[in-house]
C-alpha cells in the first residue's frame, strides 16, 4: 500500500504466525514509563512528550520527560498509528508466534494458550502465576504440598472436632502420572444451611488436555459406599469456581461422620481415587 511502505497494516481480525511490526514503530509507541507498547488513549504533553493512560494516573499528571502538566491532551495521530499496526502477543516469551492487529490483540491475549496459570495452591490467597514446571517447584518449595506418584490413591481426612469446622480447606495434595499433575482438594463449606464436605480433582494444563482423563473418588464405611465419577477441570477455573459448581464428590457432615465410625465425635474419612485416560 503506497506510502505506508513502514506499517503493516490491519488485514483481519485473527492471528497471523511469524510476523513482525516495524521496530521503530514500535520504539515511538513505547510508553516511557512502564515501556510497554501504548494503545488508545494516549495522551501527551504541551511538548508532545506521550505517556500511556496507565502511566498518567501514576505520575500526578506531571510529564516524566519534561514535567510539565499533563492535562488531557489525546495524541490522536499516534493513536491512528496504533491502531494501524499489527503487535506480537506479549506471551511470545512462552511460546505463542501469533500476531495480531491492535484491537484484536488484547482479547487474544486475554484467552491466549500460553498465559501462565495462577497457582492452584488453596489454602490461601496466592498471585504467583507461571508454566506448569514453575509451579509444580513453587507448590514443593513454598506451599510444602503432598506429591504423589501414580494413578490410583488412597487419602485420609482427620479432624478432630468436626461440629466446630464450619468452613476449611485442607492441604492440597498432587498426583503425577500420565506425565501431567492433578490436583486433589478436599473442602468444608455450608451448601445452603447444610455443612458438607466436598473432593475434586482439578488437572495442572489446559481445558483440552483435561478432557482427555477421568476420574474417580470414592469413600465408605459400615458396609456402604458413595462413588463419584468425572472429569477433572483444568486449573483454569479457580478451585472456587469448581467448588460453586458443586462438581465434585459431596459428602454431607452427617454421612461422612457416620463413614468415619466411633461415636462420630471425630473426622476420619479416607478418600480412595483413580485417574486414567480415556480412550480417542
Amino acid at each position: 500500500m503506497e506510502g505506508r511502505s513502514c506499517l503493516r497494516l490491519c488485514v483481519s481480525g485473527g492471528g497471523r504466525q511469524g510476523l513482525a511490526s516495524n521496530s521503530a514503530v514500535h520504539e515511538l509507541l513505547e510508553c516511557p514509563v512502564c515501556l510497554s507498547i501504548m494503545h488508545p488513549p494516549i495522551h501527551q504533553c504541551p511538548n508532545g512528550h506521550t505517556i500511556c493512560v496507565v502511566c498518567k494516573s501514576k505520575v500526578q499528571n506531571s510529564c516524566p520527560i519534561c514535567r510539565q502538566e499533563l492535562g488531557n491532551i489525546r495524541c490522536l495521530a499516534l493513536e491512528k498509528v496504533a491502531e494501524s499496526i499489527e503487535l506480537p502477543c506479549k506471551y511470545r516469551y512462552l511460546g505463542c508466534q501469533d500476531i495480531f492487529p491492535y484491537h484484536t490483540r488484547i482479547r487474544h491475549e486475554e484467552n491466549c494458550k500460553y498465559r501462565g496459570y495462577n497457582c492452584p495452591y488453596a489454602g490461601t490467597e496466592c498471585y504467583v502465576t507461571g508454566d506448569i514446571p514453575f509451579l509444580v517447584a513453587h507448590l514443593k518449595a513454598d506451599h510444602n504440598v503432598d506429591m504423589h506418584e501414580g494413578s490410583t490413591f488412597n487419602h485420609r481426612y482427620v479432624k478432630p472436632n468436626p461440629h466446630e469446622i464450619e468452613i476449611a480447606t485442607w492441604m492440597l495434595t498432587i498426583f503425577n502420572c500420565f506425565g501431567y499433575q492433578f490436583c486433589l482438594h478436599f473442602e468444608a463449606f455450608h451448601l445452603g444451611m447444610a455443612p458438607v464436605y466436598m473432593a475434586f480433582l482439578r488437572f495442572m494444563g489446559d481445558e483440552n488436555e483435561a478432557s482427555k482423563f477421568s476420574y474417580s473418588l470414592e469413600v465408605g464405611g459400615n458396609g456402604r459406599k458413595l462413588k463419584w465419577q468425572g472429569v477433572p477441570r483444568s486449573i483454569r477455573d479457580g478451585h472456587k469456581t469448581v467448588r460453586d459448581s458443586l462438581d465434585g464428590l459431596i459428602i454431607t457432615r452427617n454421612i461422612a461422620l457416620f463413614f468415619s465410625g466411633g461415636d462420630r465425635q471425630e473426622l476420619k474419612l479416607k478418600v480412595a481415587g483413580r485417574i486414567w485416560r480415556e480412550q480417542s
